[in-house]
């Protein structure tokens, strides 16, 4: 569970270092604690606020929003569309990004992008652990903490799109927002990912 040497390239990088990588601040290759703790930081508000809001119901509702949520960022979501990421292709037997760090690698490295039913797999995983919350907030009438579930996951998604979806290696994700530009760069260092996306390698 330990995070890549920030001097070594990643594993589907063809160079021999990291010295002058014209990819150095356009796509985010390596992942430190405190990518992990920026993450954890902005995502962490909207479920607290969302367990309080289903815990006011019953303890056994909190019990199933929990299953929902490790089944789909520590299984579902890595098969769908972590198991694209250039990042699943390192070694070892679980992930070490800012975003599923931890969760294990149970299927092969699927490089390219995500097919139709994994999309619709992936955005019905979000709907379902976002969505769990809402009906409970309404039975319990917590209109307080239901606009306040609104607003810290407005934030979350926000911040998230805007700048971490900008600088994610992992194209295939229908949340990245990484520039061409900085797309064609990265297939450059990366002809073995370039190959799936049927991107030309130009010298």
């Amino acid at each position: 569970m330990s995070f890549l040497d920030p001097s070594k390239p990643i594993a589907t990088c063809e160079a021999s270092d990291c010295t002058d990588c014209p990819v150095e601040g356009v796509v985010h290759c390596h992942f430190r604690p405190k990518e992990l703790f920026h993450f954890l930081l902005i995502c962490f508000p909207g479920f607290i606020i969302g367990g309080a809001g289903v815990l006011f119901i019953g303890t056994w509702h909190l019990a199933v929003w929990i299953a929902i949520i490790i089944g789909f960022f520590g299984f579902l979501e890595i098969r769908v569309m972590c198991s694209h990421c250039p990042h699943y292709a390192e070694d070892g037997l679980s992930l070490a990004c800012w975003a599923n760090h931890g969760s294990p690698k149970f299927w092969k490295y699927r490089p390219g992008p995500m097919s139709a039913i994994e999309k619709l797999s992936f955005f019905g995983g979000l709907g379902l652990v976002w969505g769990y919350p809402l009906p409970f907030f309404w039975i319990g009438e917590r209109w307080f903490l239901l606009v306040l579930y609104f607003l810290t996951n407005t934030a979350f998604f926000t911040t998230l799109k805007l700048f971490l979806c900008t600088q994610c290696m992992n194209f295939a994700c229908p949340l990245n927002s990484v520039s061409e530009a900085a797309r064609d760069r990265f297939f450059q260092r990366n002809p073995s990912v370039a190959a799936h996306w049927d991107k030309p390698i130009q010298d």
